[in-house]
């Protein structure tokens, strides 16, 4: 180390004795004139002019001297100026480290002209003696027998940055535990014992590990350009989707306003009617009093003209009757607006208003009709049912990005039981058969008016059954038990958040994960299992006893079906067929294919193989075995009984009979 500073301290005293006299920098394409001096090749060919003088000494030369490029001297240079160059990078290193250099545009690859004439362009570079050729005084290399021995390559410009600092040697060879080039002294002393190659053997190393990364790289950027793709795909659709439902929403708020504004009317209607009505009455009452009261005038009149003729003789024989008006006792009428249909729109209004405002008060996922838990409320703009207790609303899964925030049903029976259609392959969603949960109150202000909408009647709750409407498509459980088979769970395939109990029959699934050995049969990313027995040839059945209808597939799989990938759930591969429960809908999945089924809500599901004839079907079990949907297929190797889990505390149990 020390010899190498005493290096640059040398190098760097001579920086004066290697600066051209002419731009006071240093040689820049060394060239010496017959009087010994150094001149830059640029700086003395620009100011050269007849007669030609040495710029320094003075020295008259009659002929133009020929120029030949001084290859020590350049070499020193160029030695001086990478000392120089390493020096002012090892200073400003730490300022470096925490700045952030702009990456500089590549520059344009100089040409590298042949260091004997200067001026052709190079054909090779000789590494022995480390100089540049053109065609031309590359000649002695090509015929002259002595050159055989020197190393020629393509035409390179960093000559000087393959000589070791150290040895001013050739760096020909690559120290492998060390990273870096070095000479055969640097291999003899301080690389003694060091494992090297060849810097070509490196170079094609590095290409090879370059080039498997660019492919990573690349195919990296193909699979995310691609998601950006379908994420923008999907910004159309809610963009879509969204204007969709704005348009139903406001649909339906209109029709709830011309609701309100027809209601309105009719109750202002109503009060007016009832002002005309009052009115009527005391104009009627006003004219009688009025009448009454001329008539009484008159016999006031009449009266007082007899008493001014008191005096006379006819006033004793005068004869007066008082009018009937006298008789009747005039009375302020009662008349006001509390009629019963003026006070029972005033009640339905204020009732509606309280209804409202105790519903707005509340955040929008608990405005929600006064309803029993259970209940759907779909409406006739094609708002998909939810359901009306939220206590029942589950969050998305843990562990599996991109399920939905979906509502999930209770695990016990189900509140309703409507009609139920024939199984069907199609993926058509099954319509909503609930009606909207009415308020009670709305309904004692009576029935249907002409031009108003239809009173809402309070919902009445239907008892659940078990059995299907499909009955024609029944089987006999007992002729069906005939192909029975005895199924135990398989440990070594289940995911280590199933456990496996009551001598593997049941299958739960838990939060904690089991401390179960790894192997190759072990589901890693989903929590399936399979069972221990697979079939291939013959007829068999069995049931499986669900603890709810939700986040639970059944189905069968190939025992080569991934155990590792994400396509490894059932129905997500091309090895393996469920149905799956999941929230509230019931579908069947083989190959990525969702297709919807009518949602039977099984307690006990059966499944009946027939391997030779290529069919899977899948029973709800009650009194009878009711078929809700067939998958056929060709089968290529034994399919083993394969069952899927989520939800934590759900379960399965084969059942022995």
């Amino acid at each position: 180390m020390a010899a190498v500073e005493q290096c640059d301290l040398s190098l760097m005293s001579l920086e004066d004795e290697l600066t051209c006299s002419i731009c006071l920098s240093p040689f820049d394409c060394p060239v010496t004139i017959p009087c010994g001096h150094n001149f830059c090749q640029s700086c003395l060919l620009t100011t050269w002019t007849e007669p030609y003088r040495c710029p320094q000494c003075r020295t008259l030369f009659h002929t133009k001297p020929e120029l030949k490029k001084n290859t020590v001297l350049s070499t020193v240079v160029e030695a001086l100026n990478l000392r120089l160059v390493r020096s002012e990078a090892s200073r400003s290193a730490e300022e470096k480290e925490s700045k952030e250099e702009p990456m500089e545009e590549p520059k344009e690859e100089a040409v590298i002209r042949c260091d004997t004439c200067m001026e052709a362009e190079a054909a090779n570079t000789c590494l022995t003696c480390m100089a540049s050729f053109c065609e031309e005084h590359l000649r002695p290399h090509r015929e002259n027998p002595v050159f055989r021995l020197h190393q020629l390559i393509e035409p390179v410009g960093d000559l000087l940055e393959r000589l070791c600092p150290d040895h001013h040697k050739l760096m020909d060879l690559f120290c492998s535990q060390h990273v870096r080039p070095i000479c055969s002294l640097c291999l003899q002393q301080n690389h003694k014992g060091c494992s090297f190659t060849s810097p070509e053997e490196q170079r094609k190393l590095k290409e090879t590990d370059l080039k498997d990364k660019l492919e990573v790289l690349s195919a990296k950027i193909v699979h995310n350009e691609t998601i950006m793709y379908k994420m923008r795909d999907m910004e159309d659709m809610l963009k879509v989707s969204a204007t969709n439902k704005k348009k139903a929403l406001v649909a339906e708020y209109q029709e709830m306003h011309d609701m309100l504004t027809q209601e309105e009317s009719t109750a202002l209607n109503a009060v007016d009617r009832e002002v005309e009505t009052g009115q009527t009455k005391l104009k009627n009452l006003q004219k009688k009093f009025a009448e009454n009261i001329d008539h009484m005038s008159g016999a006031k009149e009449y009266i007082n003209n007899q008493l001014s003729q008191s005096q006379t003789l006819a006033f004793l024989q005068v004869s007066f009757n008082l009018p009937a008006a006298v008789n009747f006792d005039p009375y302020t009428p009662r008349i006001n607006l509390d009629s019963k249909k003026v006070v029972a729109n005033e009640t339905f209004a204020v009732t509606l208003k309280d209804h409202l405002t105790e519903l707005f008060n509340q955040p929008v996922e608990s405005r929600l009709p006064l309803a029993k838990p259970g209940t759907t409320a779909a409406s006739a703009s094609g708002f998909s049912s939810i359901p009306l207790d939220p206590s029942s609303w589950t969050p998305e899964p843990k562990g599996h990005p991109g399920y939905p925030m979906c509502p999930s049903p209770d695990p016990g029976p189900q509140s309703k039981a409507g009609p139920k259609k024939k199984p069907s392959k199609q993926t058509k969603k099954p319509q909503p058969t609930e009606k909207l949960v009415g308020y009670a109150p709305f309904a004692e202000f009576g029935g249907k008016a002409p031009g108003r909408p239809p009173v809402i009647q309070p919902y009445q709750k239907t008892e659940p059954s078990d059995i299907p409407a499909n009955i024609a498509f029944a089987e006999k459980r007992t002729d069906l038990l005939k192909y029975s088979s005895l199924l135990m769970l398989d440990r070594k395939t289940a995911h280590k958040r199933i456990t496996v109990t009551e001598e593997c029959t049941k299958a739960s699934v838990t939060d904690e994960q089991a401390n179960y050995p790894n192997n190759s049969q072990r589901f890693v990313v989903c929590s399936q299992v399979l069972t221990s027995k697979g079939f291939s040839g013959g007829r068999h059945y069995w049931e499986v006893k669900l603890s709810c209808n939700n986040f639970i597939g059944i189905g069968l799989a190939y025992s080569s079906i991934d155990r590792k990938g994400s396509t490894s759930r059932l129905g997500r591969n091309a090895q393996s067929w469920c149905v799956e429960w999941f929230n509230v809908k019931l579908s069947a999945w083989h190959n990525s294919h969702e297709t919807v089924l009518s949602n039977p809500n099984p307690k006990r599901v059966g499944v009946l193989l027939d391997y030779e004839g290529g069919r899977a079907t899948f029973y709800n079990v009650a009194d009878r075995a009711y078929p809700f949907h067939t998958f056929e297929f060709p089968f290529a190797e034994a399919v083993y009984p394969a069952f899927w889990m989520f939800s934590s505390g759900s379960s399965i149990t084969l059942c022995k009979s």
